[in-house]
């Protein structure tokens, strides 16, 4: 599928000759005595129960280089995160687990909102701003990944190759972005990047030719990978989107804080397989439609924020090129799928299409409407200035709860 993505913007590491992780690893040991490595995982306590999550933590016991890992824990009473600090003590590396609904950080938020510091909806992107703030907090790692707790192919080799950029001292990025072939052994998944991120995008250059925000968002080969990596000092600037627009998120936000030449992505898997979400063709507050919308809303976001100025007759025009493109897209992945033994339902793909076309205009309509309505939570730089102790209180407080 590398064909249908350009490489222009960022570096694109590649894995041709597969260096063993082995090798990997003894390199990264090495870079940990310099550059500390921590990982942070965004959870639903009902991922404690699937099988996908114990063979993470199963994997990560024997990873030798990463010395602080953060479960950020939602979804949980007190018995369940009682039940979680017994699943995750199993881990050799220093690790905590941030209780994201227990009354400790629910004080923590108030105090946020005395503010107005709005963290938003809960979801992925509340819990991974969360999980930065504490790693700040704890100052303990220098280089910082992050994955999610679904991933059913992980692998030690995953994890190496994802670190490897942002850990060795004589690189210069500060960022990386995993990607990776997104099948199973029966057929082609990753609708929601083949089908709507990558025509989008191509759509809105067909609008705004040139765009160097567009030119760089096009660069990357799977920018929905939940897999990402970066220098500590990252997490201190982005604003994250609260809701499914995470990834999109901070990548503009990466974009606009740094230079090309110190982001990057890497391969780190030949092929890569997670829970799948619903289609949701009934519920536009779930699933794959949900996430159309949002993911649309924060690009539009951050056109906006670029100057571009969009009203009703373009978002109608972007509604019919849009489904243009990514009608040719399903042309296209129809015959990679055949050539490769993978199945594809092409009226489902299509069906896809159409409900990502309503949710593009429905979701240009709503930012016309209500601009005010960005779903950006701040930066911690402007907590720690708002709140110069809430990163001590914050620390203390996870603390306390893994006592």
């Amino acid at each position: 599928m590398g064909d249908f993505y350009q490489d222009g913007y960022v570096t694109t590491l590649h894995n041709f000759r597969k260096t063993p992780v082995e090798e990997l690893e003894t390199r990264l040991a090495k870079f940990a005595k310099r550059r500390p490595m921590g990982l942070i995982i965004p959870a639903l306590y009902s991922e404690l129960e699937k099988p996908a999550l114990a063979k993470i933590v199963e994997t990560l016991k024997d990873i030798p280089y990463i010395s602080e890992i953060v479960i950020g824990l939602d979804a949980a009473d007190k018995k369940q995160f009682e039940h979680a600090k017994e699943y995750f003590s199993v881990l050799p590396q220093h690790h905590r687990i941030l209780w994201n609904h227990g009354p400790r950080l629910q004080e923590l938020r108030k105090m946020l909102i005395s503010k107005k510091i709005h963290y938003g909806d809960a979801g992925k992107g509340q819990n991974v701003w969360f999980c930065f703030g504490y790693m700040i907090a704890s100052g303990k790692s220098e280089a910082v990944a992050l994955h999610d707790a679904d991933i059913i192919t992980y692998s030690r080799d995953m994890v190496a190759r994802l670190y490897y950029p942002v850990a060795d001292p004589t690189f210069n990025y500060k960022f990386c972005k995993g990607y990776y072939f997104r099948a199973d052994d029966e057929k082609l998944n990753g609708r929601a990047t083949r089908l709507l991120v990558t025509p989008l995008i191509r759509t809105l250059k067909k609008f705004f030719p040139d765009d160097e925000y567009l030119e760089f968002m096009d660069s990357f080969r799977y920018i929905l990978s939940g897999e990402f990596s970066m220098r500590a000092d990252v997490m201190k600037t982005v604003r994250i989107p609260f809701d499914w627009g995470l990834e999109v998120g901070i990548l503009s936000e990466v974009q606009r804080n740094n230079s090309f030449n110190r982001i990057c992505q890497v391969e780190i898997a030949d092929s890569y397989d997670h829970k799948h979400q619903p289609v949701s063709q009934e519920n536009p507050n779930g699933g794959l439609s949900k996430m159309s919308f949002d993911i649309a809303r924060n690009l539009f976001v951050k056109m906006a924020i670029n100057g571009r100025i969009f009203n009703k007759g373009t978002f109608r025009s972007i509604k019919a090129t849009y489904t243009r493109i990514a009608l040719d897209f399903v042309e296209r992945y129809t015959a990679d799928a055949v050539i490769n033994g993978l199945s594809i339902d092409r009226d489902a793909e299509e069906q896809t299409v159409d409900l990502f076309a309503q949710n593009i205009y429905r979701a240009g309509i709503e930012f016309l409407d209500y601009p005010d309505l960005v779903p950006y939570i701040p930066s911690w730089k402007r907590v720690i200035s708002a709140i110069p102790e809430f990163s001590d209180m914050f620390y203390d407080a996870v603390e306390e709860d893994n006592a």
